[in-house]
């Protein structure tokens, strides 16, 4: 569609498509070299500075990878923390949010407040660390899940999406004997299927690329998550003599890596176009009444 028809307006989309394309292109190239890398020879790699597409395919790096335990394992242990753990996030904040849509609900504007409070302030890493210990959740994939159950900012959109809901629909529900949770579950949650959707992109993304929350929780290398094992292929050949690696660690070949990089990545790329849809929609949604 044409925006517009003077010839400064043509010159100026003409601009913005070339610019965009370039922003584009070197934001995918990186990419590209390494899903091309991950199906290329170790002498290609070495050979070659920068390739697109291979010379001769190969998938001995995924075989190497899939064959490997720790990585299946790893892979496993981070789809199942992903799914839990959105599932998790998605009910505790749909369940907050629709009471807090209620404007007779007691003590509402404290709790927001304090909603508020915590988007802005956060206790930070060392007593959030403490309270997980205390707790008893190290070394326990819950540590991975409750810290960040609910989401103030991602609560607050939700809630404001409930308020926009006609309130006859829930007048005519209670008329027909629906109780809260009913009308929650047949009326507001098929009506909040972009909200939903965005969110829970965005809760499985965070939870999926999460680096830190292992490393600070998990000593067992056995309950590793995949962006663990992915910063040990990645790392530890980088560190190799400086001292902090055992000299006797052979480093992954650069296929490897690259592979790994791919199938950390690839599950998130697969599933967003789905979802993609519902991005525009979601996030405008509720965010415009406080």
């Amino acid at each position: 569609m044409k925006i517009h028809n003077t010839r400064g307006g043509r010159v100026f989309d003409a601009a913005n498509y070339v610019f965009l394309s370039l922003v584009g292109i070197i934001t995918l190239l990186p990419f590209i070299y390494v899903i091309a890398g991950s199906f290329a020879n170790e002498a290609e790699i070495t050979r070659r500075a920068f390739f697109v597409w291979p010379e001769q395919f190969t998938l001995g790096a995924y075989e190497y990878i899939f064959s490997t335990p720790a990585f299946t394992r790893a892979l496993i242990t981070t789809v199942l923390v992903t799914l839990v753990g959105t599932l998790i996030q998605l009910i505790l904040t749909v369940t907050m949010a629709y009471p807090l849509a209620k404007k007779n609900l007691r003590g509402r504007k404290l709790i927001m407040s304090l909603v508020v409070f915590a988007m802005v302030f956060s206790g930070g890493m060392i007593p959030t660390f403490l309270l997980v210990k205390d707790l008893g959740l190290l070394n326990s994939y819950w540590a991975l899940i409750l810290p960040a159950a609910i989401n103030p900012f991602s609560l607050i959109i939700i809630k404001n999406f409930f308020q926009e809901l006609p309130a006859e629909l829930e007048e005519s529900a209670k008329m027909d004997g629906a109780t809260e949770i009913g009308i929650l579950w047949r009326i507001l949650l098929p009506l909040s299927k972009p909200v939903l959707a965005t969110f829970a992109l965005f809760y499985a993304v965070g939870i999926w690329n999460d680096f830190m929350s292992p490393l600070l929780y998990l000593s067992d290398n056995n309950m590793w998550t995949l962006q663990m094992y992915l910063r040990q292929v990645t790392a530890a050949s980088d560190l190799l003599g400086t001292g902090n690696v055992d000299p006797s660690y052979i480093p992954p070949e650069q296929g490897i890596k690259f592979a790994v990089i791919v199938v950390a990545t690839l599950p998130i790329l697969v599933f967003y176009p789905f979802l993609q849809k519902h991005f525009a929609k979601g996030m405008l949604i509720g965010s415009v009444k406080g």
